[in-house]
């Protein structure tokens, strides 16, 4: 009857220690990527709004290319002109050869004519090479979808000016979201790393189980908070920004 007392007592100072920290967080992307320009110039079209989904490969929006165009005809120019250039000192150079053989030039004459024509011969295949790089400047004109993501931000409007480096558009990656939530310096003791937890988003009514993935060392000086990150299985209804609730049972 003592043993079974005794054992009683502790289930009740096992249970009476059992703890579970209820946080409140939000649905986060950890992959935020800055959509820019790699050319100058004014913008042509802009085919998304904020807060839409966006598919990899979509078209976001695209820069007029007067500048790019003006580019390839001075290149083709140049092509043309270099070509020009190297076909009459190609045939002077095959004339002059003629003539040696005839003693009627020096040999002199002859090597630089020689010299000539592959210098220009050079400058043929540079400026070709040229107009190939303006053409791989095109693609850059038309900025699409890394991957499968949602708008959260766009800074740009038809019209402006697309400078490079300048953050055009801020996508949130779908597929990388996690739970981040704040937890008090006093319960920071009571969880580690690989710790599971029970993940609640009340608008989907979707219950899940989670992980927690890290835990930033960096308190909030306000909230004496810290910052844990939570992964979890997430489903196509599950956006950056929603509420969700973290249950963490602790001893």
């Amino acid at each position: 009857m003592i043993k079974k007392i005794g054992l009683a007592l502790l289930m009740i100072v096992n249970i009476s220690f059992a703890q579970t920290i209820e946080l409140s967080s939000t649905v986060i992307s950890d992959n935020e990527k800055y959509i820019t320009s790699r050319f100058m110039g004014f913008i042509k079209s802009v085919n998304v709004a904020e807060g839409d989904i966006v598919k990899k490969g979509q078209l976001l929006y695209s820069i007029d290319s007067t500048e790019i165009d003006s580019k390839k005809q001075q290149a083709l120019l140049g092509v043309q002109m270099y070509e020009n250039q190297y076909l009459t000192m190609k045939r002077n150079y095959e004339r002059f050869k003629r003539l040696l053989e005839k003693g009627l030039v020096s040999k002199f004459e002859v090597e630089q004519l020689e010299l000539g024509t592959k210098n220009l011969e050079s400058m043929v295949t540079i400026s070709k090479a040229r107009v190939k790089e303006v053409d791989n400047q095109y693609q850059y004109l038309t900025i699409k979808a890394p991957n499968d993501s949602v708008v959260i931000r766009k800074n740009i409007k038809v019209g402006e000016m697309a400078i490079p480096g300048m953050p055009a558009i801020i996508l949130s990656d779908l597929s990388n979201l996690k739970i981040k939530a704040e937890i008090s310096e006093g319960d920071l003791f009571k969880i580690k790393v690989g710790d599971k937890v029970d993940v609640v988003i009340p608008s989907l009514n979707y219950n899940t189980v989670g992980t927690i993935e890290s835990i930033i060392p960096s308190s909030n000086p306000m909230t004496h908070t810290f910052m844990i990150k939570i992964g979890f299985k997430t489903t196509p209804q599950v956006y950056p920004g929603m509420y969700a609730k973290v249950n963490i049972k602790v001893k």
